[in-house]
C-alpha cells in the first residue's frame, strides 16, 4: 500500500491529525521530540456513493477504501544538517509516496512554535530543499563518472542539473515547471521536494473565516501547486473520538458539515493517483482501489488473483445509473449494463461484476 507521510514542525498538530484520521493513539505533547519514531495507520476514505449502493442492496456490510498514513516525527531548523535527529526524520520522508504538510495557524502562548503558517512552510521547505541539494550533489558526482565512461546517462544528468538549478534557487521541485520526461528521470533519485503534496493549515477552534484566509494565502504562496485545506485539528480530533451519529451532530452544530477529515482523507487518496471501483450485493458493498488507467483484468485482480487469471469479461454500470435503476437486474433490463473486455479502462465510480473461468471452476460473480 502506498503511503502519505504527515510532515510538519514541532507542535503543528501533525500527530493530532494522524490520530484523528486513523483513530490512533500516538502520543501528543507540547514539546519537541515527543515522537521520535514513525507511526503508521490507515485512514478510511468516506464515499457517499458506496453508502448509497449499500442502502440500495441492503448490504449486510459496507467496506470503504483506505489510505495508509504515516506520522513522521517533527522537523526542526537545521534538520538537513542533522539537527534534532534530522537525518532519521528525513529518511522517513524519503520513503513516502506523497506528503501532507501540516502547518500551524493557531495562537497559544503555552505551546511553543511558529504561529504563522507561511513562516512554518518556509522553514519546512528550506530543510527539504537543502536535503535534496546534499543528495543531488552526491548523485550527480556518480552520474558524471558514468557519462565519462560512455554510459547512456547524459539525459538523466540533464534532468538532474535542471533540478539542481531550481533547488539552488530555493524552489521545491513540486512547485517547479518541469517536463514529464525530466520528472520521470528524477523519480529514481527519491527527492523529498519532488513528491506530490497536500497542505493542511491547522487553525484555532474559533478561527471562523480566518482559516479560509490563511489557506488562500498559502495557496497563493505556492502558486496552486498543491491542494490546501484549513481545519481545526483539535475539533476534528474530538469529533473523531465520538460515535458516528454524535460526531455528525457535533460537526453539523459547529457548521462544519461532514468535517475536514473526510476531505483530507479523500485528498490524500487522490494524491496517490488512486481511483475507486465498486461492487455491491446483499452480502456486502465494497470500494476497491486501483491506479488510474488500469484495465478491467487488472482491476479484477484487485479482488482476487483468480479473477484476473481467468478473466472473461466485466459487466459495468456507473454508480449513479445503477442507483437510478434501483437494482442490478433493473439496470440490466433497461440496457444500462455494458459488457467490457480486456482492453476496457476502468473509470472511477464504475460498478463491476466480473465473469471469469479458471480450469476446474465455473464462471461466477
Amino acid at each position: 500500500m502506498e503511503r502519505v507521510g504527515l510532515v510538519g514542525l514541532p507542535n503543528s498538530g501533525k500527530t493530532s491529525l494522524f490520530n484523528a484520521l486513523t483513530k490512533g493513539s500516538a502520543l501528543v505533547a507540547p514539546h519537541m521530540f515527543s515522537t521520535t519514531e514513525t507511526t503508521v495507520g490507515v485512514a478510511q476514505v468516506p464515499d457517499s456513493r458506496l453508502e448509497a449502493l449499500g442502502r440500495m442492496s441492503a448490504s449486510r456490510k459496507v467496506v470503504h477504501a483506505g489510505v495508509e498514513i504515516v506520522d513522521i516525527a517533527g522537523l526542526v531548523e537545521g534538520s538537513s544538517a542533522g539537527e534534532g535527529l534530522g537525518n532519521r526524520f528525513l529518511a522517513g520522508i524519503r520513503e513516502m509516496d506523497a506528503l501532507c504538510y501540516v502547518l500551524r495557524g493557531f495562537e497559544d502562548s503555552l505551546v511553543p512554535g511558529y504561529e504563522e503558517p507561511a513562516t512554518a512552510l518556509s522553514v519546512l521547505e528550506l530543510e527539504l530543499v537543502m536535503a535534496d541539494i546534499h543528495s543531488m550533489e552526491a548523485q550527480m558526482t556518480r552520474k558524471r563518472k558514468q557519462v565519462r565512461g560512455g554510459q547512456a546517462a547524459a539525459a538523466d544528468l540533464e534532468a538532474m542539473q535542471q533540478a539542481m538549478d531550481l533547488l539552488q534557487q530555493g524552489v521545491p521541485l513540486y512547485r517547479a515547471a518541469m517536463s514529464e520526461h525530466h520528472r520521470e528521470a528524477l523519480r529514481e533519485h527519491f527527492l523529498l521536494t519532488d513528491k506530490p503534496v497536500l497542505i493542511v493549515v491547522n487553525v484555532g477552534e474559533d478561527a471562523g473565516d480566518q482559516g479560509t484566509d490563511l489557506a488562500a494565502r498559502i495557496r497563493s504562496e505556492i502558486g496552486g501547486a498543491a491542494e490546501v485545506l484549513a481545519t481545526s485539528v483539535k475539533l476534528e480530533a474530538e469529533a473523531a473520538g465520538l460515535e458516528a451519529g454524535d460526531a455528525a451532530e457535533l460537526l453539523e452544530g459547529l457548521g462544519l458539515g461532514e468535517g475536514a477529515l473526510a476531505r483530507v482523507a479523500r485528498a490524500a487518496y487522490q494524491l496517490l493517483g488512486r481511483r475507486t471501483f465498486l461492487t455491491t450485493g446483499e452480502k456486502e458493498s465494497r470500494a476497491w482501489t486501483f491506479k488510474s488507467g488500469a484495465k478491467a483484468p487488472e482491476c479484477a485482480g484487485v479482488i482476487h488473483s483468480d479473477l484476473e487469471r481467468g478473466f472473461i469479461r466485466a459487466e459495468v454500470v456507473h454508480w449513479d445509473e445503477l442507483l437510478q435503476a434501483g437494482s442490478w437486474s433493473a439496470a440490466k433490463a433497461s440496457g444500462k449494463l455494458r459488457l467490457e473486455g480486456k482492453d476496457y479502462e476502468v473509470q472511477d465510480g464504475d460498478v463491476l461484476e466480473i465473469r471469469f473461468n479458471v480450469t476446474g471452476r465455473s464462471p461466477r460473480r
